[in-house]
């Protein structure tokens, strides 16, 4: 295979390059992170990229976290369920100030809250609209009144809390994020140069698009630390220097092929289904994937609390099969060859997954056209409805709610995540009960995605950092705690 011959060439050059180039010998005491995209948002009401969503998670702190079966705990808040309709948020007593020096109070958390009346663009806002008032007792004290009953509502507040005099004043929170975090944004220019408040440690995000750069900067001691979107050629590679540690794991991040309901062929459910039987997930995974990487059916893991619907559904529901793929577009009244465009971003991982769907679904009747962009024109692209098929992940999912989210009939964006425009009455009404089984399952038939896979999860980094661990969620929380030893 031409990928594989690429990757060994790659691995090839690598060697020979640490040869000849020394370890960059100036003294740094910074802690460097290379990534492969730099955020596009860190205002928590609008940021949902992978990238803003882990740099939010250190800069601001949220009223609710998860414990590590999904189920909502405690964070800057604890909460009391006054009755079906209210709960009584108390903040805690030490909690930290904001970047700005302005201490955190209940008016802060109002005004968060009470910002997403005025975002119709924000595709975090309609998670709110249940929320009729909130009520500030006192400076630890608020309560949240709503329309109707949620028994799920803490688990919602996840948002970072701004503060209420930057929050009237319109400051740009995109660029400029300010929360009360265990780390604050020093400067964004080239890299985002973040500092940590209890030991004044600079942490800085460097953007290296290509795989194998990432590689040799780690290994010349350019960067101190990677983490995730490299093939398993580069990982093998970096296990086998004795200068670098790398960590490895299950993930729970959820990859998917997204399909367009606007496209008069994807509607039709026989063309879904030869998609799927068009994908050998399980030789992605054992040839082009990295330990722990799963097969996947539904967003949450097994893992997560609700899945005891998990027995019920197999991934081999739909298993490779091209020939049977080929008769679905035939009773389809498809003529073939099927021609589909698929979108990706120009990472070399997500183009090498996507150049092996082509050739696994050519003997299934599907020309596969694959259109590679820059990671800011694709998300562009997919959140405007502007593709036909794409790939991406979703990344640190907590709550069932997400199904809403991702296949509720008024979640279209900017009001939510159904990017491919899916309607469904049946599965609506399933949702409105919160019947998570029942709507899983229903997903499960009606492909509005096609599932495929949990990634598995590796950080590697130079053997003077100590105290990174690679998350099943793919978080970067560690870089609160993180030790560079000198």
């Amino acid at each position: 295979m031409k990928f594989k011959k690429l990757i060994n060439a790659l691995v090839v050059c690598i060697a020979l390059s640490c040869a000849h180039l020394p370890v960059n010998a100036q003294a740094r005491t910074d802690i460097v992170f290379a990534i492969g995209n730099m955020p596009l948002n860190l205002d928590p009401r609008y940021a949902t990229d992978a990238a803003s969503e882990r740099v939010n998670s250190l800069l601001y702190q949220s009223l609710v976290d998860f414990d590590a079966q999904s189920k909502p705990m405690p964070s800057l808040a604890s909460w009391v369920e006054l009755s079906a309709t209210e709960y009584r948020f108390t903040l805690n007593k030490n909690r930290a100030p904001f970047h700005h020096a302005k201490a955190l109070n209940a008016t802060d958390v109002k005004a968060t809250y009470d910002s997403f009346l005025n975002l119709n663009d924000s595709p975090h806002a309609a998670e709110f609209a249940n929320i009729h008032s909130i009520t500030v007792l006192d400076a630890d004290t608020l309560i949240f009144k709503l329309k109707q009953a949620d028994k799920h509502f803490p688990a919602k507040l996840l948002i970072g809390i701004l503060p209420a005099d930057l929050i009237a004043k319109k400051h740009d929170f995109s660029r400029s994020p300010v929360g009360s975090g265990a780390i604050k944004l020093m400067s964004w220019g080239n890299s985002l140069t973040l500092q940590r408040l209890n030991d004044g440690q600079i942490l800085r995000l460097l953007e290296v698009k290509d795989p194998t750069v990432r590689v040799l900067k780690l290994l010349h001691g350019e960067v101190d630390i990677l983490q995730g979107e490299l093939p398993p050629e580069l990982v093998k590679h970096l296990q086998s220097k004795s200068e670098i540690s790398v960590k490895t794991g299950k993930g729970a991040n959820f990859s998917y092929l997204g399909l367009n309901f606007n496209d008069p062929i994807l509607k039709n459910i026989k063309v879904r289904q030869a998609i799927a039987h068009a994908i050998n997930r399980p030789a992605i995974i054992e040839k082009v994937m990295i330990e722990h990487s799963r097969i996947a059916d539904q967003i949450l893991p097994p893992e997560h609390y609700t899945n005891q619907v998990a027995s019920k559904l197999t991934p081999y529901d739909y298993d490779y099969n091209p020939a049977k793929a080929k008769q679905l577009l035939l009773a389809a009244g498809v003529k073939l060859p099927l021609k589909l465009v698929y979108k990706t971003s120009t990472d070399a991982q997500r183009v090498r997954f996507a150049t092996i769907m082509q050739a696994q679904m050519a003997p299934a009747g599907i020309d596969l056209e694959i259109r590679s962009l820059d990671w800011g024109t694709f998300f562009a692209d997919v959140k405007a409805g502007n593709f036909q098929l794409y790939g991406l992940t979703w990344v640190g999912i907590k709550t069932p709610e997400i199904y809403g989210k991702a296949f509720g009939s008024q979640s279209f964006p900017p009001n939510g995540f159904n990017r491919g425009r899916y309607v469904d009455a049946e599965l609506d009404a399933l949702l409105e009960k919160e019947n998570w089984q029942a709507a899983t399952t229903r997903i499960h038939e009606q492909l509005p995605y096609v599932p495929l896979w949990y990634e598995g999860q590796f950080a590697a980094m130079r053997k003077n950092i100590t105290g990174y661990s690679a998350k099943l969620d793919g978080n970067w929380d560690d870089l609160a705690t993180i030790t560079y030893l000198k």
